[in-house]
C-alpha cells in the first residue's frame, strides 16, 4: 500500500496532468516492448509523468470474432518484462474477481472496465490489492454514480482510487462527452482523468465481412477532446496509441498514431500549462514560444 500511495501522490501532483498511455491489447511481447521504449521517449521529452497501459484480454468486445489478447497468465508476464525493462508503472484492466490478486502482483494501478463500473464485489476485490483502482465511468451512468463506486473502493480500506470520464451513449452506435461531467466526478473526491480515445468509440457502428459488427471510431476528433479536458482542468489524460492503426487488431479506429503523439502532447501542455498559471494575456505569451497561435488565442480569452 505504501508504494501504491506514493505513486497515488505522485500522479495527483502531475503539473500540468499525467498519462496512462499504450497499445489497447498486448499484441505481441516484441510490440508492447516497441511501444512502451518509444512512448516513455516522448512521455519524458514532454515532461508528463506516464504509466503504462496495455489489456491482457478483451473480455468485453462486441465480437465473437475480435481478438482479445494473449490471457491473463501471459499477458501478465509481459507487462512484468516491460515494468522491469524500461522502469515504468502499469495499468491494466480486471473483468473479474478472480483476477484481482495476480493482476495486483504486477500491475500499479488496476483499471475497472466502464461496464463494470457499479459491480461492488469487483470493485471490493480491486481494492483489497492495495493497488490504485482507476473506474471507468459507464457509458450509461450519470456523473454521479462514480461518488458511490469510489467509496465502495474506500469503505474496504483503499484510500487510492481515481474516475475515468469515456463518454456518454447517444442512441444506439455513438457517444458524446459532456465537458460538464469533468467538473461533476469531483464530486467523488478523486482525480479526474479523461479517456480521450475510448470516448469517440461509435459502439457496434461498423460492419465485418462475413456477418456481425465491431466498433468503429472517430480518431480525427481524439484532438478535439483532449483539448477540451486540459482546458476543464482534468488531472490525467488516458490515451491508447499505437504504431499502425489502421492495422490494429482492437479498436483501430480510436487509438492514436504514435507519430502523431509527440506533437499532441505538446499542445495539451501548453494549454494546460496557460491555465494552470494564469496566463490569460496575449502579451504574456512570448513571441518566441513555440505554440499554435490558436492556442494563443485561447490563452487570450478571445
Amino acid at each position: 500500500m505504501e508504494s501504491s500511495a506514493l505513486l497515488f501522490n505522485q500522479l495527483k501532483a502531475a503539473d500540468p496532468f499525467f498519462l496512462l498511455a499504450g497499445p489497447n491489447v498486448i499484441e505481441s511481447e516484441e510490440h508492447i516492448f516497441r511501444m512502451a521504449k518509444h512512448i516513455k521517449t516522448i512521455a519524458a521529452k514532454v515532461g508528463l509523468p506516464l504509466v503504462f497501459k496495455s489489456s491482457f484480454d478483451k473480455a468485453n468486445r462486441t465480437s465473437s470474432k475480435s481478438f482479445r489478447g494473449p490471457g491473463m497468465v501471459e499477458g501478465l508476464k509481459m507487462l512484468e518484462k516491460v515494468k522491469l525493462a524500461y522502469d515504468i508503472p502499469i495499468v491494466t484492466d480486471v473483468h473479474e474477481t478472480i483476477q484481482c490478486e495476480a493482476v495486483g502482483r504486477v500491475a500499479d494501478i488496476i483499471q475497472i472496465p466502464a461496464f463494470l463500473c457499479r459491480q461492488t464485489d469487483l470493485l471490493v476485490a480491486a481494492a483489497k490489492t492495495g493497488k490504485i483502482v482507476n473506474i471507468k465511468k459507464g457509458q450509461f451512468c450519470a456523473p454521479s454514480v462514480m461518488v458511490n463506486s469510489a467509496e465502495k473502493i474506500r469503505l474496504a480500506g483503499n484510500p487510492n482510487v481515481m474516475v475515468c470520464e469515456r463518454g456518454t451513449m447517444f442512441g444506439y452506435n455513438d457517444l458524446i462527452v459532456d465537458p460538464r461531467n469533468f467538473e461533476w466526478m469531483r464530486e467523488a473526491n478523486s482525480p479526474v482523468v479523461a479517456d480521450v480515445t475510448h470516448a469517440l468509440q461509435q459502439p457496434a457502428g461498423k460492419k465485418l465481412d462475413g456477418g456481425g459488427v465491431a466498433s468503429g471510431g472517430l480518431r480525427e476528433l481524439i484532438p478535439c477532446i483532449a483539448r477540451t479536458a486540459v482546458a476543464v482542468g482534468v488531472d490525467g489524460i488516458f490515451m491508447e496509441v499505437h504504431d499502425d492503426p489502421l492495422n490494429a487488431p482492437v479498436d483501430g479506429p480510436t487509438q492514436w498514431p504514435l507519430r502523431n503523439l509527440e506533437e499532441l502532447l505538446e499542445e495539451l501542455v501548453a494549454i494546460a500549462t496557460c491555465l494552470i498559471h494564469g496566463i490569460y494575456n496575449m502579451a504574456d505569451v512570448s513571441d518566441s514560444c513555440e505554440v499554435d497561435p490558436i492556442i494563443k488565442i485561447l490563452a487570450c480569452g478571445c
